[in-house]
């Protein structure tokens, strides 16, 4: 994860997304740098505009938040259902309980 944050740091600097910049970046903020991760990063990110995937990200995350709210509602169902279940077992054990008190 320290590897997404670091080109991101460095994309929004203006650096290059390069292994050894990643490294550093990495190593400042005092993790262990792993080098086969960060040229695996640089290089999977070289040909991409991160800036363009953050944007078209943001407007994706838009959409499932109006479909979330119609399953909402559909989950509160089940639940005020279960809590009749359990007032009516409460019912069936205090009607058990009356009849050890006589």
């Amino acid at each position: 994860m320290e590897y997404v944050y670091a080109a991101l740091l460095l994309e929004e600097a203006g650096k290059e997304i390069s292994e050894k910049n990643l490294v550093d970046v990495v190593k400042a903020a005092g993790f262990s740098p792993d080098e086969a991760k960060a040229r695996a990063i640089a290089e999977s990110l070289k040909d991409v505009n991160i800036k363009d995937v953050i944007k078209n990200a943001q407007s994706f995350a838009a959409a499932p938040q109006a479909a979330a709210h119609a399953p909402a509602a559909e989950a509160a169902k089940p639940k005020e259902k279960a809590h009749e279940d359990d007032s009516k077992k409460e019912e069936e054990a205090a009607g058990g309980l009356a009849s050890l008190f006589g």
